[in-house]
């Protein structure tokens, strides 16, 4: 008997009847994505005398997709060469560090969706009413059957009608290390979503990154390595509110990603800069994929390498992968990423990724906003007047655009203050966004609208702080 097979014989022994040993098996089976002959031998040695295929209510596909998926076979368009100097995977917290008062389980309401159902057999778990927890966790299988973390919480409410349940994915210690490995995945995605929606953000709270949004923006997203979390905001006319936020994974190493192939996820603040649908993509990025503006020029300047991060779906077989698996990309449930990408406009949406979100009052910034303001404010007026010593005085001695350095920009500033260009420029559409990595920075958006002109060109700089003051060390024309 293979390994495997001892598996299945180990866990399906604490069973009293042959009909419960086959039903604990097969959805450990689903759960940790074993192969469809170990459960045909699961079922021949294991099932009740009346037993057929038809008794199968998760087809085989479903567990042979899981044994891909477990395995990495799967065709993955994300492949990129390891780096050499950054193997070793980021220590990432099981359970997410305090965000705020943690509400009970009890007070998690159920929204309907395939995450608050299984906090719901959580719920009944914790108030004993394992009848019902079993119902609804064997109801929720058949309805989501590549949900592997509901199929191993059904494996254990049925393992605990013949003996006491240690801890989520109670599954014996002679594992092998890759089913060990994945039984201790599936335990942190419970603790990342249970932690998820018991601890939530301050009423209207946001994240610090967002100081402000023009009403162009409609819709803002923040994610929270810490946590797997992915926030969406909507931009009304009192500013942004919380609207969703979803379980969602990153780079197999964790995050602060800084060389081509690394598996980390990067950290800081991008863009969302098109949208595939399913048709321009292979099955491995489900529902579609939202591309991401890295590296930006902050990435550049630090001479980070990479590309292709994206937010996108996950295989149509599976529901969704575990919090630290993909290559540097943050991927969530198909059916999540669809109602984010059903909401949001390319170009205009900011996405911030931070390992762990800072949330304060949108009152609480007003002065930081007011400063920046005036700062970029102060900007125009010295573009406007076409004093050069005073508009030299915002930008970096080590700025670029493109393949101009600080001298060659004066020459082009010089130039479009002698044909009047920038006299009496406009600011519009102000976006301003912070983040802190290495130094504190931000990236400023605006349209630049000429005196006499109704339309303009889009620009976008971004600024670091050096020796205490905002400096520009790029600008340039986006739209």
């Amino acid at each position: 008997m293979g390994h495997r097979e001892g598996i299945f014989g180990f866990v399906m022994a604490g069973f009293g009847s042959r009909q419960r040993k086959w039903s604990a098996g097969r959805f450990v089976a689903l759960a940790l994505g074993v192969s469809a002959p170990v459960l045909f031998w699961a079922a021949t040695t294991y099932a009740p005398d009346n037993w057929s295929w038809q008794h199968l209510t998760q087809p085989l596909a479903a567990v042979n997709a899981a044994e891909r998926q477990f395995d990495g076979t799967a065709q993955q368009a994300e492949q990129r060469t390891p780096s050499a100097t950054s193997t070793t995977p980021e220590v990432m917290p099981k359970a997410p560090p305090p965000l705020g008062t943690r509400r009970p389980l009890s007070e998690v309401p159920n929204d309907g969706s395939p995450e608050g159902r299984l906090l719901e057999v959580y719920r009944l778990i914790g108030e004993g009413k394992m009848r019902e927890a079993l119902a609804r966790a064997q109801k929720l299988t058949q309805d989501i059957p590549n949900f592997q973390l509901a199929q191993l919480t059904y494996g254990d409410l049925l393992l605990a009608q013949t003996m006491p349940l240690q801890t989520v994915g109670n599954a014996p210690s002679t594992l092998s290390d890759k089913a060990s490995e994945r039984i201790g995945q599936l335990r942190t995605e419970a603790l990342r979503r249970i932690a998820a929606l018991q601890e939530r953000p301050p009423v209207g709270a946001i994240p610090k990154s967002f100081i402000e949004l023009p009403a162009s923006t409609r819709h803002a997203i923040a994610v929270d390595a810490s946590r797997s979390r992915i926030y969406l905001f909507e931009n009304r006319g009192n500013g942004l509110q919380l609207v969703d936020d979803h379980y969602a994974s990153i780079g197999k190493l964790g995050a602060e990603k800084s060389v081509q192939g690394d598996q980390r996820t990067p950290i800081g603040v991008y863009y969302i800069t098109s949208r595939l649908e399913p048709s321009q993509l292979t099955d491995f990025y489900g529902a579609g994929a939202l591309p991401l503006n890295y590296p930006n020029e902050h990435d550049k300047r630090l001479g980070r390498t990479g590309s292709g991060i994206w937010v996108h779906g996950v295989p149509s077989d599976s529901y969704a992968r575990s919090p630290q698996s993909t290559d540097g990309c943050v991927a969530l449930a198909n059916p999540e990423l669809k109602a984010i990408m059903d909401r949001v406009q390319p170009r205009t949406t900011p996405v911030v990724i931070a390992r762990q979100l800072e949330w304060v009052e949108p009152q609480a910034q007003e002065g930081e906003r007011r400063s920046l303001r005036n700062l970029i404010e102060g900007w125009r007026v010295a573009r406007s007047s076409g004093d050069m010593n005073r508009l030299l005085n915002f930008y970096s001695p080590k700025f670029s655009s493109g393949a101009k350095d600080l001298s060659q920009w004066r020459q082009q500033l010089s130039q479009e203050a002698g044909t009047g260009r920038a006299r009496n420029l406009q600011i519009k559409d102000l976006a301003i966004l912070a983040w802190h990595d290495r130094s504190d920075l931000m990236v400023v958006t605006f349209g630049e609208v000429a005196e006499n002109q109704t339309t303009g060109v889009i620009k976008r700089q971004y600024w670091t702080k050096e020796d205490g003051l905002w400096k520009i060390f790029f600008e340039g024309v986006i739209g």
